[in-house]
């Protein structure tokens, strides 16, 4: 708390609201004093709410900036691990190189699923998407591990947290594996994280399948830049869902839910939309042309952002990973040409440079992405799979404090009271 206060006047009555200033960000109006007046406050999205004090990360979206317990996102990406990122996120410190090797160890060995739980893939249609199958699985992990459910012990919070690290990945390779009619692939506890994740993915049992360093170290930093950005959709679903009491795994999946919407997670999926909506080089001047005509309603897709006012500070990283996967792959793909010469026009006009419309992490990850042979549909999945530990945090740290029950008022603009009128009498 700053010690400063706000004063809201209404109607000539004046209601002291405190302030209180954060470590990083704009000081915040405390108004839940407003309610023992008589008002609400309206605020559509939540867009100047803050709905809880947090520590893990912060982002000032004019500055470019992005932190995870106070450590630079292109530091961790370039200089850290998903898996060490994860305990960062979890625990708030760095681990030591020990505490490092048993958190890996940890995670390593809780990377199987049940085997029932194989049975509930059979019940979708092979065409389902894999983010449905995702939500029905995860959704139904409780049924399964019911052991550790006492969400009031800290030590059920952390096994819960462990599992849901350690085995989504699983699920999420089964998900594309059953989409294909593939057999399940087994995770395998001699591979690191995203090694794991890439096996299970595109491992037969007719073949040796040997993962790519390079495609690894990329799938890594993916998922470090997705593994949590503050107060968004999915965490916030996550949150509210959390403060009914819910079991960490019910929590998880409103997360994923929430995230299937295209308009959070599926920003990378509607890159490689637009790219087959310009369908080549030749048509790019065209294209441009359109986005830049207020009065048409083609966007470039994968460029700017809702919060980073300056540029993204994940899309640098993400920029070097893609030209490194591009260049190991040595990829004659049509439609990445056309990514890349979209890049250079847009990152050389004016139009969009002034406008600082530049490319974001989610241009160059679904390009990476497209490059590994992973399909659209799992874009979202994957997503899912890197941010679970940045929802899993967020729900451990609001039950490591005091909280109420999540329950935003409304300004309501529907009929006044009115008498029933039985049927014969309409």
């Amino acid at each position: 708390m700053s010690g400063t206060k706000a004063t809201l006047t209404i109607n000539d009555k004046s209601i002291d609201l405190p302030v209180s200033s954060g470590s990083l960000g704009p000081d915040v109006i405390d108004v839940k004093d407003v309610l023992a007046q008589g008002y609400f406050t309206y605020d559509p999205g939540f867009m100047a709410t803050a709905a809880c004090e947090s520590k893990i990360t912060f982002i000032d979206g004019d500055k470019g900036i992005l932190l995870h317990r106070g450590y630079p996102i292109d530091q961790l990406a370039t200089g850290s691990d998903y898996l060490e990122t994860c305990y960062l996120l979890l625990n708030g410190e760095l681990p030591s190189p020990q505490q490092k090797k048993d958190f890996v160890d940890l995670v390593t060995q809780h990377t199987m699923v049940h085997e029932q739980l194989t049975f509930f893939y059979r019940g979708f249609r092979r065409d389902a998407h894999p983010m449905a199958i995702m939500c029905g699985v995860v959704g139904a992990l409780s049924a399964f591990y019911h052991d550790n459910l006492d969400i009031n012990n800290p030590e059920h919070r952390r096994i819960a947290a462990i599992r849901l690290i350690a085995k989504i990945p699983t699920i999420a390779a089964m998900s594309y594996k059953y989409s294909v009619g593939q057999p399940f692939a087994y995770p395998d506890n001699k591979l690191g994280y995203a090694e794991n994740f890439l096996k299970m993915m595109f491992a037969v049992p007719a073949a040796d399948y040997e993962v790519n360093p390079v495609l690894a170290k990329a799938m890594d930093r993916i998922f470090i830049l997705h593994a949590d950005h503050e107060q968004n959709a999915s965490t916030s679903t996550v949150r509210l869902t959390g403060s009914t009491g819910a079991n960490p795994y019910a929590c998880i999946a409103a997360g994923i839910a929430a995230l299937w919407g295209p308009a959070h997670g599926g920003a990378n999926e509607a890159v490689l939309k637009m790219l087959d909506e310009i369908g080549s080089v030749e048509n790019l001047d065209k294209f441009l042309a359109k986005a830049k005509d207020k009065n048409d309603s083609f966007k470039l897709m994968g460029f700017g952002h809702r919060v980073y006012k300056n540029f993204d500070p994940r899309a640098k990283v993400m920029k070097q990973t893609c030209d490194e996967v591009l260049a190991a792959l040595g990829i004659n793909d049509p439609q990445l040409e056309l990514a890349m010469k979209l890049e250079e026009a847009a990152r050389n006009d004016p139009y969009f440079v002034e406008r600082k419309l530049y490319p974001n992490v989610d241009f160059y990850s679904g390009i990476i992405l497209k490059a590994i042979g992973i399909p659209t549909s799992m874009f979202t999945v994957i997503f899912a799979v890197a941010r679970t530990v940045g929802w899993i945090s967020h729900w451990l740290e609001m039950h490591d404090a005091p909280y109420k029950i999540g329950r935003p008022r409304q300004l309501y603009t529907g009929y006044t009271q009115r008498d029933f009128v039985p049927e014969d009498k309409r």
